[in-house]
């Protein structure tokens, strides 16, 4: 399907030229930027990998903590709960400007905005999976003698799981639309920065070259975390459907 589809494009934009050049560059040119300007591009996919990461684990640990915290205690969820539904339906891209500015470095407040994407909805659907656990597994853990951190670690936190899975995969959507905005905006370095470079200097096949990388780098990171749940979860996969 995806070879039908650059045939076509190759067809209307180099053969035909039903679309407009340079705005719609042919597939060919694609590979002339692979070929010509990789080690740009390429430098451009290392920083954005480790921003992403870097910004991504660190969310997604804070939110986790954050969800098991307010699921398990009472006392934490009232504190907690009413700055989360004030602070998190908020886009993480709207506190860009106090984030760049309290920030030493346009890298950690490039950081700090992808753990906050992330960590909102890691947090939220980690909550609503530890508050969801049937309370006849609890009653069962206790009169076998189960305390609580047994019941925490060894029966909440497992049954949680598919709502914590739910939250990483929305958590790293949310995270990659920031990478690309802040790398825009502030960090001198990584795919969105190439792609305003780009646009400046009207290099169209640059820019959809660094969108197909694109797509195939989240494309990668997403069908990795599904390996990652897959064998987290492969001991519930008798009582799940997949």
């Amino acid at each position: 399907m995806l070879a039908i589809v650059f045939a076509l494009w190759e067809i209307a934009t180099a053969k035909l030229e039903l679309l407009p050049r340079p705005f719609f560059a042919p597939p060919q040119a694609f590979l002339e930027v692979y070929l010509d300007d990789w080690p740009r591009l390429g430098d451009s996919v290392v920083h954005s990998l480790i921003l992403l990461t870097s910004g991504y684990l660190i969310g997604a640990v804070a939110g986790f903590v954050t969800g098991v915290a307010i699921g398990w205690s009472r006392v934490v969820g009232y504190w907690v709960h009413p700055v989360l539904r004030l602070v998190g339906p908020l886009p993480a891209t709207a506190w860009l400007p106090l984030a760049f500015f309290v920030f030493p470095t346009s890298w950690s407040a490039s950081t700090f905005l992808i753990a906050l994407a992330t960590a909102f909805p890691v947090t939220v659907l980690t909550w609503s999976g530890i508050a969801g656990v049937n309370s006849a597994y609890y009653d069962i853990a206790r009169t076998l003698g189960a305390g609580e951190r047994f019941l925490v670690l060894r029966v909440a936190i497992p049954a949680a799981l598919p709502h914590v899975f739910v939250g990483l995969f929305m958590g790293l959507g949310a995270s990659f639309s920031v990478l690309v905005v802040a790398e825009m905006l502030g960090v001198k370095s990584g795919l969105g920065w190439y792609l305003q470079w780009a646009q400046g200097w009207a290099a169209y096949a640059n820019m959809y070259a660094a969108l197909l990388v694109m797509a195939l780098m989240c494309s990668g990171l997403v069908t990795l975390l599904f390996r990652v749940r897959d064998r987290a979860l492969a001991w519930q996969k008798g009582l799940l459907r997949w």
